[in-house]
């Protein structure tokens, strides 16, 4: 049964989305396990996106890491796997799929919106209209250093040069006239070439004369993803986004920030389907909901390497803690006022005194070594139960609007979404809430776009017309010779 019939079927039922996001840059990945794979290996990729493919999952989403972290001057362990390009990845991934969407992650920072608005445009056209862009922001000077820019650009400007970059990137996206350039095709002629514009923009952050290489795609230009929580970044997902990652996973913290997302909407002139909120989510299964938290527990900790643990108590403590045993207690002496030193491991911390006092007393009442305290406050699940379990509880954040769905981040690499994909997605199914195939294009009869799959609308091309020709000038009068 196709996605369009499943809805009318069930619909007074909202669908679940899901997205798969492949855990490459992040400390949930548990690279011990025997089971894990390379995050290098194009095999790892091959799997992991095939298998949220037969999963029926909206897309794939991969994060981008541009620089190695570090800690007190030196690599963090987790970063030994690397971080590769993401546009060489998620072009890779579109080859050896047929129907599911790739989202890259890449910076409005450190790129140039000519260079990534053709990239990302001929990703699209390569693919059949199923890419995606989560549009990030790169402030610091850690970052920086690896383009040069340490420090170029205040905190308080970023979002200022992203919704600039988001619209010079649509206003070449948009500079061929789609339809007509089609029709030409399909008559067997030549591009007319007023069917396409250059493009001049001239702005705070941009100043581009360009005539895009590429035309619109398949669904028109990629689907915008945005993951900013900041009132800065709540605007512009309201004004430019169609697709928000989110963090606030727990059912009242959902519902609250989906309300304010959407509510944010008809002030920019956007319905409440025009954007969908995805969080981010973690999940452990098991036979029983005892099982799952059991197993939960033990991949809690697993993610938590003792390089890991230091580190983290270290970010709050302000500075380094020569011998810290981690399967030992915290440390006695009391955290240092300021902050942090840049690059280190991030923890926001607001007050370092009182926030090690609540972690001394957690760690008392409830008998937790250091190891076991910080995978405790830093690694639990969205998601733990059976699979029935957790079926429901993503139902019932779906259908009271707590999210439109989730971005799960599996903990091994590449195989942690299989177990996903083969006990809690039927059950979804079953419940008349997720799709049970891809929708093609009824009148071309290919593949879906990503728009599509999201149930998102094609944006509409903006017609353009050539400027009228200015009117001749009068001809001047004759001057005079000035003979010498």
């Amino acid at each position: 049964m196709s996605t369009a019939s499943h809805r009318a079927g069930d619909a007074a039922k909202r669908q679940v989305h899901l997205v798969a996001h492949f855990p490459g840059v992040n400390s949930a990945t548990v690279w011990s396990d025997p089971a894990s794979g390379s995050q290098i290996d194009f095999a790892s990729f091959r799997h992991f996106a095939q298998t949220a493919e037969r999963g029926l999952f909206d897309y794939v989403f991969l994060a981008e890491g541009l620089r190695l972290r570090e800690h007190g001057g030196r690599i963090h362990d987790l970063d030994v796997a690397g971080r590769p390009a993401t546009l060489a990845v998620i072009t890779a991934m579109a080859a050896v799929t047929r129907s599911i969407g790739v989202v890259g992650t890449l910076t409005s920072t450190f790129n140039e919106p000519y260079e990534l608005a053709r990239q990302l445009a001929t990703i699209d056209h390569l693919s059949g209209g199923r890419v995606g862009w989560n549009v990030v922001t790169s402030p610091d000077a850690f970052h920086g250093g690896n383009f040069r820019r340490g420090g170029f650009l205040p905190y308080a400007e970023r979002y200022t040069r992203a919704e600039e970059f988001v619209a010079l990137a649509k206003e070449l996206w948009n500079s061929w006239d789609a339809d007509a350039v089609l029709a030409d095709r399909a008559a067997g002629r030549f591009i007319d070439p007023e069917r396409v514009r250059a493009v001049h923009h001239s702005g705070p952050q941009f100043t581009v004369s360009a005539t895009s290489t590429v035309p619109r795609s398949p669904q028109g230009f990629p689907v915008i993803v945005q993951a900013g929580d900041s009132p800065a970044g709540r605007d512009f997902a309201a004004a430019n986004a169609e697709i928000i990652f989110s963090r606030h996973t727990s059912f009242a913290e959902g519902q609250a920030f989906y309300r304010d997302v959407k509510g944010r909407l008809p002030g920019v002139g956007r319905s409440e389907d025009s954007l969908l909120i995805l969080p981010g989510a973690s999940f452990a299964l098991g036979d029983t909901d005892g099982d799952a938290r059991e197993r939960a527990r033990e991949i809690s900790l697993a993610q938590t390497s003792p390089q890991t643990a230091i580190a983290w108590v270290e970010a709050i403590w302000g500075h380094e803690l020569p011998g810290l045993d981690p399967d030992g207690a915290l440390p006695e002496s009391e955290p240092s006022a300021g902050a942090q030193r840049q690059g280190q491991v991030s923890t926001q911390v607001a007050d370092r005194v009182a926030r090690a006092a609540q972690l001394r007393d957690r760690a008392r009442r409830e008998g937790l070594t250091l190891r076991e305290l910080v995978a405790a406050e830093t690694a639990s699940h969205t998601f733990v139960g059976s699979p029935s379990s957790v079926a429901a509880q993503i139902d019932r954040a779906v259908q009271e609007r707590a999210s439109d769905g989730f971005v799960l981040v599996p903990h091994l690499t590449p195989g942690g979404l299989d177990e996903f994909v083969d006990r809690v997605v039927p059950l979804l199914q079953e419940r008349g809430v997720f799709r049970t195939g891809y929708d093609a294009d009824p009148e071309t009869g290919a593949g879906p776009t990503l728009r599509r799959t999201l149930g998102l609308p094609r944006p509409p091309h903006v017609p353009w017309r050539a400027p009228a020709e200015p009117a001749p000038a009068a001809e001047a009068e004759p001057r005079a010779e000035v003979l010498a």
